[in-house]
C-alpha cells in the first residue's frame, strides 16, 4: 500500500535491547573531559562484511569542517559508506564531512555509517582522531564478541525456487499466504517507536492462529541505516535487532518472514509524488543509488545464513508517472542511473540484487513492477539477472488499480507465473469487504500462487485497508474474507 496513515497511536514501541553491537565506551580520568568522543559500533556482522557506525562528539569550540581518522588493526576494508565522505589507505580510514554536515559546534555531535569486509577477526579501533586531536583520551576500549546472523530456531522452512514454485529444502511446494505487518516503514522516521502495536510472541501467535504461514515486513532504509535523521532509539543497532528479533518470533511460529524496502531516501516532486521530503518519510519513484545498495547488502549480510528468510526489493516502483515512455519507464526498473523525470540517482532492480548476492545471500528475492507493483506486462523482457535463479515476480492489487480484473490477469500475469514464481505481496480493498479480494484469491489459488493481504494493523478498514480490529486477530469485515479464506485452506 502506498500510504500507510501518518496519525498513528503514538504508543512506542517496548524498549530495545542494545544487543550484538560492538561499542567503544567513553571511559576517561575523574573530572577529565577529553575534546572529543567517538562511539564505534559494529551494529550488524556476517561471515565476511559488517555494518559499522561511528557517533562523533566535539566538546571544544565549533568547527566548520570535520575529519575523524582510526586505523584497523585486522587487515578490515571499508567498502562502501554514507554521511560522510570514506576513504581508506593501507590500514588507515577517513571521513570527511559531506558539505552538508560540516559545522560541528560545541557539545554537537554528528554520526556516519558504512560497509565494511573482514577475515579472521573484527577487531575494533582503538584510537581515533578528529581533525588530529586525539579522542577518548584515557578511554579503555574493550574487544566485544562478534555478532552473528540469528540463526532460524523456529519452523519456517529454508526456501529457494524450483522452476515456477518455492520450494523448502525436501523439495516440497510452499505458497506463501499471509499477511503484511505494517510500522516498521514510518515509525522510527516519524520519531514514534519501531513497530505500530504489539509484535510479541501473542501478537505474533494471533496471525499464525488465522493459518498464515507468511509475514510481509516492510522496512524504512533510513532507520536501518541509522542515518543522522533518525532518532538513534529508532535508528541503527536498536532498529536492525527490533528486526531480528520480529523475524525470529515469525519464523518460530513456522510461518516465512519477506524483508521488504518501503520507504527510501531521495526528493522527488513530480507526478504522484507522495511528499517532497527528501528523507524516507513517503513511498518514492523508485530505490537510491545512495542508500539502498547499502541497505540490502546490510539486510542481506544480516540474514544470510537464514534462508527461511526471503527479501522483496522495494514496494511500489512507479517510474512510469515520471515518464510518459513505458521503455524508459522499465530501463529505469531495471538499470537505474539517471531516470527521466526522477531528480535523484536511482538503483535499479539488478543493482539491488547484485549488493544481495554480492553479500553472499542466496536468499529468495521478490521484485515487483511498475505502477506501484501493479503492471507486470514487461517483467519477463525486463528481468533482473539473478546468479542463483532464486528470483520471484511480485505484484499488488487493489480494487482501484488499473490491473485488477481476470482479464488483464490472465494476459499479463499468467505469463510471468508460467515462468517464475509469482507473489502477491499485497492484496486488499478499500470497501471495508472482501469481494474483491476473494476473487483474487480464488484465481491465485486455481494456479497455486502465493498473495498476502494488507495489513495486520487497527486501522480504518476504508483507509489502510486493515485486517484487524485488535491484535489478538479480531477481523474487521474485509479481514474476516482472508482469515476465513486461509483457514479453510489450511483446516
Amino acid at each position: 500500500m502506498r500510504h500507510p496513515p501518518r496519525s498513528v497511536l503514538l504508543a512506542v514501541a517496548g524498549a530495545v535491547a542494545l544487543l550484538g553491537s560492538a561499542v567503544v565506551p567513553v571511559v576517561t580520568a575523574e573530572g577529565a573531559t577529553p575534546a572529543c568522543t567517538v562511539e564505534y559500533a559494529v551494529t550488524s556482522q556476517w561471515d565476511n562484511g559488517f555494518q559499522g557506525s561511528v557517533k562523533v562528539t566535539n566538546n571544544r569550540s565549533a568547527l566548520t569542517s570535520w575529519q575523524l581518522g582510526f586505523d584497523f588493526a585486522s587487515g578490515q576494508k571499508v567498502t562502501q559508506g554514507w554521511n560522510a565522505e570514506w576513504s581508506q589507505s593501507g590500514t588507515t580510514v577517513t571521513a570527511a564531512n559531506e558539505s552538508w554536515n560540516g559545522a560541528l559546534g560545541a557539545g554537537a555531535s554528528v554520526s556516519a555509517g558504512f560497509l565494511g569486509s573482514w577475515s579472521g577477526s573484527n577487531a575494533v579501533p582503538t584510537t581515533f582522531k578528529l581533525n588530529g586531536t586525539t579522542c577518548n583520551v584515557d578511554s579503555d576500549p574493550t574487544t566485544p564478541p562478534p555478532t552473528d546472523p540469528p540463526p532460524s530456531t523456529g519452523t519456517a522452512p529454508a526456501l529457494h525456487v524450483s522452476g515456477t514454485k518455492l520450494v523448502d529444502a525436501a523439495g516440497k511446494s510452499r505458497r506463501l499466504l499471509g499477511v503484511n505487518r505494517s510500522g516498521g516503514e514510518f515509525m522510527c522516521v516519524q520519531g514514534y517507536g519501531i513497530w505500530d502495536g504489539p509484535v510479541d510472541d501473542a501478537a505474533v501467535k494471533a496471525i499464525a492462529d488465522w493459518k498464515a504461514n507468511a509475514v510481509r515486513i516492510p522496512l524504512n532504509e533510513e532507520c536501518w541505516l541509522g542515518l543522522s535523521n533518525i532518532k538513534p532509539e529508532y535508528g541503527g543497532t536498536n532498529y536492525i535487532n527490533a528486526v531480528k528479533d520480529l523475524v525470529a518470533r515469525v519464523e518460530a511460529h513456522g510461518m516465512t518472514p519477506i524483508l521488504e524496502m518501503h520507504w527510501s531516501y531521495g526528493q522527488y516532486t513530480g507526478n504522484s509524488s507522495g511528499c517532497s521530503d527528501v528523507h524516507a518519510t513517503c513511498q518514492k519513484p523508485m530505490p537510491d543509488m545512495q542508500y539502498a545498495p547499502s541497505f540490502w547488502a546490510s539486510v542481506a549480510g544480516t540474514f544470510k545464513d537464514d534462508q527461511a528468510a526471503v527479501f522483496d526489493l522495494f514496494n511500489e516502483p512507479y517510474p512510469d508517472r515520471a515518464t510518459s515512455s513505458p521503455t524508459d519507464a522499465w530501463k529505469c526498473w531495471r538499470d537505474g542511473g539517471t531516470c527521466p523525470g526522477i531528480s535523484y540517482e536511482v538503483a535499479g532492480v539488478q543493482d539491488l540484487v547484485d549488493s544481495i548476492r554480492g553479500a553472499g545471500a542466496n536468499n529468495v528475492i521478490m521484485a515487483g513492477g511498475l505502477a506501484y507493483s501493479n503492471d507486470l506486462s514487461q517483467w519477463l523482457t525486463y528481468r533482473p539477472s539473478d546468479p542463483t535463479g532464486n528470483l520471484a515476480a511480485a505484484y499488488h492489487v487493489y480494487n482501484f488499480n488499473t490491473c485488477a480484473s481476470e482479464s488483464c490477469w490472465n494476459s499479463t500475469l499468467a505469463p510471468v507465473a508460467a515462468q517464475v514464481p509469482l507473489v502477491a505481496g499485497e492484496i486488499g480493498e478499500n470497501t471495508c469487504s472482501h469481494g474483491f479480494v476473494d476473487q483474487v484469491m480464488k484465481w491465485f489459488d486455481d494456479r497455486d500462487l502465493s498473495y498476502l493481504g494488507w495489513t495486520w494493523n487497527t486501522w480504518d478498514c476504508s483507509s489502510g485497508p486493515s485486517l484487524i480490529t485488535a491484535y489478538d486477530g479480531t477481523p474487521t469485515a474485509y479481514g474476516v474474507g482472508l482469515r476465513d479464506h486461509l483457514r479453510a485452506l489450511n483446516p
